[in-house]
């Protein structure tokens, strides 16, 4: 059976909940009639079901239960309180006696000139003036129930409309659920409504990293016996020492000395030798220009190096620093 639109907005507002107690009634009278109906009632609560699970229940507050029932004992002593109404006195009409003369005799003056009274005569209305009469109550009744029929499709209107509003902002409403869903909680989506993946590429500039300047020295008693090969990293301020050709006497150790005039006796910067590579940081306190000009100095020394931070022995090789690598620009 098809049914108007009417009837389908009943049903969808019926499973909304939208209705008051008479639409309600008389839905609900359909259905027990016309099983069709019932059928279309029951696929639009089908539909819109699954709304009641999205939302979520709404406690009261503890205070509204105490505002409730703190109103209604307001309203109870007002009740109480109000004095009762008076009752309203009715005055009873006077009762007029009516004395009757006794009849005149006959003969009488007062007899003779009474005389019967005749009811005056009522004219029927014309005919014209009947159908005048007539064509103006059908007319007032043919408006009124045009003002009825107009009232109805209002109604009917005003009716259909609130349902298309009621299902737009249901709809609307599980739209934006599910937007909300898929931004912060996509796992519980299935994976057809699950957002793909963005990939996003970044291009990061690494700047390449530019090459420091480096110094080397050979550490040696003349030109034909290179005892040790020094090299020193501008960046990092620290040396490496590879053993050519030296090796210390037992108990004894090479450590190498920093002299420069900027300075008020020799530095040491370590004890050396010891394996075929020697690095350490230890010249980060010396100015660039301290360290490229300096002189560098190995010392005989006890094991381990000297004891009071001077150079105790003999100085047995010699070099200064040349710059292999220029620094970059």
């Amino acid at each position: 059976m098809a049914y108007s639109e009417d009837h389908i907005a009943l049903a969808a507002e019926y499973a909304l909940g939208t209705l008051d107690a008479a639409e309600r009634a008389q839905v609900e009278t359909m259905m027990a009639v016309d099983m069709e109906f019932a059928t279309l009632v029951q696929a639009w609560e089908f539909r819109l079901g699954p709304l009641n699970q999205m939302v979520g229940l709404v406690e009261p507050r503890p205070e509204l239960w105490e505002r409730i029932k703190a109103e209604i004992a307001r309203l109870r002593a007002f009740a109480e309180s109000a004095p009762p109404a008076e009752p309203v006195a009715v005055a009873e009409a006077p009762v007029i006696a009516v004395h009757r003369d006794p009849a005149p005799p006959e003969g009488s003056p007062v007899a003779a000139e009474a005389l019967p009274i005749e009811a005056a005569p009522v004219e029927a209305p014309e005919p014209e003036v009947a159908a005048v009469a007539a064509t103006r109550s059908a007319s007032a009744a043919h408006e009124i129930a045009n003002d009825d029929a107009n009232v109805v499709r209002l109604s009917s209107k005003v009716r259909q409309l609130r349902a298309v509003a009621n299902i737009m902002t249901a709809l609307a409403a599980v739209l934006l659920a599910l937007v909300g869903v898929q931004v912060y909680r996509p796992d519980l989506l299935p994976q057809p409504l699950r957002p793909k993946p963005r990939i996003q590429t970044v291009e990061v500039k690494v700047p390449v990293a530019q090459p420091s300047a480096q110094f080397v020295a050979l550490l040696q008693k003349d030109a034909a016996s290179p005892a040790f090969i020094l090299t020193v990293d501008a960046a990092s301020k620290s040396y490496t020492v590879r053993r050519v050709g030296a090796a210390p006497e037992p108990g004894k150790s090479f450590e190498l000395w920093l002299v420069s005039d900027k300075l008020q006796k020799p530095r040491s910067l370590g004890v050396i030798g010891g394996s075929d590579f020697t690095s350490r940081p230890v010249l980060s306190s010396y100015d660039a220009d301290t360290v490229s000009r300096a002189t560098y100095a190995v010392t005989v020394e006890p094991e381990g190096g000297s004891p009071t931070g001077q150079a105790t022995g003999p100085i047995v090789f010699t070099g200064k620093l040349i710059e292999t690598v220029p620094p970059a620009r």
